[in-house]
């Protein structure tokens, strides 16, 4: 049976873009661990695949996937999700400016100040949970706006309907990292985004053992643009990253109801923890855009961002004596990690936009995994002491 936009995501999560193998009836997508195809005669293709670089079917399946999921007619899959950024930054010219959220994930921040800028790729910083703001750096020069929500690794959330009605009217592209939401929890395309971007690594995987990037459009004219630079750069995914990413798909819904509901459960416990200064937490009525999440996310996330009391020397400690969460890069995983973005994975940010963004010695990011919440909640009691 065929799915539709109609279905379930759980139903869409697991069978969308995927059949029974036709020659032996595998429930699951093969392995298509092959480089090349045979020809009938040369030019003369048997079906659609002359070359993995330019489509393999187990890829295929993915790209078909992860592009239902996100309501999206178009779906392209990368070796990383830096990778798949670094395609949507080939659609410029030298000489264009991008429109970047001012807190953002610290390897997208190097890949457009220190990769891109020496192409002639202007990048303007810009907080975009300010209107104004975005309006005002808009300028015959400006291409494309990319945007995190929520950021990474305070937690902003930004209007994604409200910025694509002034990209539209001005004509620029709107790219949205939707990694930190997933397409369980919104949907950029909805809101009007051009192209969502995710790093599959993280909840899409959600197993901490692939790397992957996607991205997504409605636009035949975009999507015929992004894939003639997958083809032509060759940032493909190999084939049993694919295979694993498949696999998890099909439970996407079911962990990030865990991811939500044991983050919901550990912000609100550390928010009267005595030893924890400020949670940063898109659920927590707290937050400077809790109405907007509500409105455009259908659940908060498995990310907190707390700020504990002292500095550089209390928070290393904590990093030091948890058990359950691993002191870890990445996120996303069923197993819950805890890192120090100051130090690891924002260390390429300059400090002086660190500070502006209150990236501190005492900011410390936690991807809250799967496990018992009261196993968690023990873990960060006893290590905060």
């Amino acid at each position: 049976m065929e799915v539709s936009k109609n279905h379930d995501f759980g139903t869409r999560a697991i069978h969308a873009g995927q059949r029974p193998d036709p020659t032996t009836g595998a429930i699951m997508t093969p392995i298509y661990q092959t480089s090349t195809y045979v020809q009938q005669s040369p030019g003369k293709i048997i079906g659609e695949y002359d070359y993995s670089r330019a489509a393999n079917p187990t890829r295929a399946a993915l790209e078909a996937n992860l592009a239902d999921l996100e309501g999206g007619r178009y779906g392209l899959c990368f070796a990383s999700g830096v990778a798949a950024t670094g395609v949507v930054l080939h659609l410029l010219s030298s000489g264009d400016k991008v429109l970047l959220g001012d807190d953002v994930y610290g390897g997208t921040n190097r890949l457009f100040h220190r990769v891109f800028a020496q192409l002639g790729i202007e990048t303007v910083l810009v907080d975009m949970t300010d209107l104004d703001a975005v309006k005002s750096a808009m300028d015959e020069r400006v291409k494309l706006v990319w945007l995190e929500t929520p950021t990474n690794p305070t937690l902003k959330i930004a209007d994604i309907e409200a910025i694509s009605e002034i990209t539209k009217a001005n004509e620029v592209i709107l790219a949205v990292d939707n990694t930190f939401a997933t397409p369980y929890l919104q949907n950029p395309l909805a809101l009007g985004a051009d192209i969502v971007c995710h790093s599959t690594t993280k909840y899409i995987g959600g197993h901490s053992d692939s790397i992957g990037g996607a991205l997504i459009t409605n636009d035949p004219g975009l999507h015929e643009r992004l894939k003639f630079i997958q083809l032509s750069e060759g940032a493909v995914p190999g084939i049993m990253e694919c295979f694993l990413l498949l696999r998890s798909t099909k439970t996407l819904h079911v962990r990030m109801q865990r991811h939500c509901e044991n983050a919901e459960k550990i912000a609100a416990h550390l928010d009267a923890h005595p030893k924890v200064d400020k949670v940063i937490y898109p659920g927590l009525e707290s937050h400077p855009q809790h109405e907007l999440a509500k409105k455009q996310m259908s659940g908060f996330g498995g990310m907190i961002t707390i700020y504990i009391k002292g500095g550089l020397e209390e928070s290393q400690l904590m990093l030091e004596k948890t058990r359950f969460f691993a002191c870890a890069e990445s996120l996303g995983g069923v197993e819950s990690l805890i890192e120090h973005p100051a130090i690891m994975t924002h260390a390429s940010v300059p400090a002086d936009q660190r500070a502006k963004l209150g990236i501190s010695d005492n900011l410390v990011r936690l991807s809250v995994g799967i496990e018992g919440v009261e196993d968690l909640i023990a873990d960060l009691d006893q290590a905060l002491g």
